[in-house]
C-alpha cells in the first residue's frame, strides 16, 4: 500500500512537473516572438531604411576631381564643336566637294570669251564651269601687268531656300577693280569637257591647243589656256576665294578669284 502511494506521488510529480516544463517552453516561445515582432522593422521603416543606406552610399561615392571635370567639359566641347563644324561643312563648307586645292583651268579661243573651270581633280567633272563676257585677248593684257584679280558677284535671294554659292547662275563680273560685263554658270558640255581632258596631265603651265581640240563651229580655232592649282579659301556661306598657288615666284602671274554673294 505504502509502495503504492509512492509511486502515485512520484508520477503525479513527474506530470506535474512536464506540465510545468511545456508552460515555460510555450511561454518562452511567446516571449521570443514577440520581442522578435518588436525588433522587426515594419515596412515604411524598412523604406526609410533603404533611403537612408541609398543616401549615405551616393555621399560615399567619391567626387570628381576638378581636373577631371575640366577634361570632360572639354572632351564635350570638342566632340560638339567637330559635329557643328562637320554639319557646317557639309550644308556650306564644302558644296559640291571641293578641299583646300583645287585645279582651275582659264580658256578661251583666240575671239572667244574666257572660261573659268573649277576641278576637285585634274580627273574629276567642274564643281564650277563660267563664262565671262570677257574675251581672252583682254584678260591677257590684263595678266601682263603681273596682278589679276576677277571678281564675280552676285545678288542675295530675298526668299529661301538660298541656294549655294557656287550654284549660282548669274554674276556681275569685275577684272582688277574695272566692270568687264557679266559671268553665267554654264554645265560642261562635249566641248568644254575634250579641252579639260586634253589638259588633264598639266598640273601648271600656260600654252595653246591646236586648232580641232573644241566642238562646234569654231573649232578650228586655237584654244589659250592657263592651268594651276588653287588653294580655296571659304570666308561665309556667300563669299569665299581661290588664290592660285605659284611654286616657283618666277615672274608668273598671280591670279585671284573672288565670288561674293551681296
Amino acid at each position: 500500500m505504502k509502495e503504492s502511494m509512492v509511486i502515485d506521488r512520484s508520477s503525479s510529480q513527474d506530470c506535474s512537473s512536464k506540465r510545468h516544463f511545456h508552460w515555460t517552453k510555450k511561454i518562452g516561445s511567446e516571449e521570443d516572438e514577440a520581442a522578435e515582432d518588436r525588433t522587426a522593422p515594419t515596412a515604411p521603416d524598412k523604406k526609410k531604411t533603404d533611403t537612408k543606406k541609398a543616401v549615405s552610399s551616393t555621399a560615399a561615392a567619391p567626387s570628381l576631381s576638378p581636373a577631371l571635370k575640366k577634361k570632360l567639359q572639354a572632351v564635350a566641347v570638342t566632340r560638339l564643336r567637330s559635329v557643328l563644324v562637320a554639319a557646317f561643312r557639309t550644308r556650306f563648307g564644302s558644296p559640291i566637294g571641293l578641299g583646300n586645292r583645287v585645279v582651275g583651268t582659264l580658256f578661251g579661243n583666240r575671239k572667244g570669251h574666257v572660261h573659268f573651270a573649277l576641278q576637285k581633280d585634274p580627273a574629276a567633272p567642274p564643281a564650277l564651269l563660267v563664262e565671262l563676257t570677257t574675251p581672252i585677248s583682254g584678260l591677257v593684257k590684263e595678266m601682263t601687268s603681273g596682278l589679276v584679280r576677277i571678281s564675280l558677284e552676285s545678288d542675295k535671294a530675298t526668299e529661301p531656300p538660298l541656294k549655294r554659292l557656287l550654284e549660282e547662275p548669274m554674276w556681275r563680273a569685275y577684272c582688277n577693280g574695272k566692270r568687264c560685263g557679266f559671268a553665267a554658270r554654264r554645265e560642261c558640255g562635249p566641248r568644254e569637257w575634250k579641252v579639260l581632258k586634253a589638259v588633264e596631265m598639266i598640273s601648271t603651265g600656260a600654252g595653246v591647243l591646236p586648232a580641232g581640240s573644241g566642238d562646234g563651229p569654231d573649232h578650228d580655232e586655237e584654244i589659250m589656256y592657263m592651268r594651276a592649282k588653287f588653294e580655296r579659301i571659304v570666308g561665309s556661306r556667300d563669299c569665299e576665294a581661290f588664290y592660285m598657288m605659284n611654286p616657283d615666284r618666277n615672274g608668273s602671274p598671280e591670279l585671284s578669284v573672288y565670288l561674293l554673294r551681296l
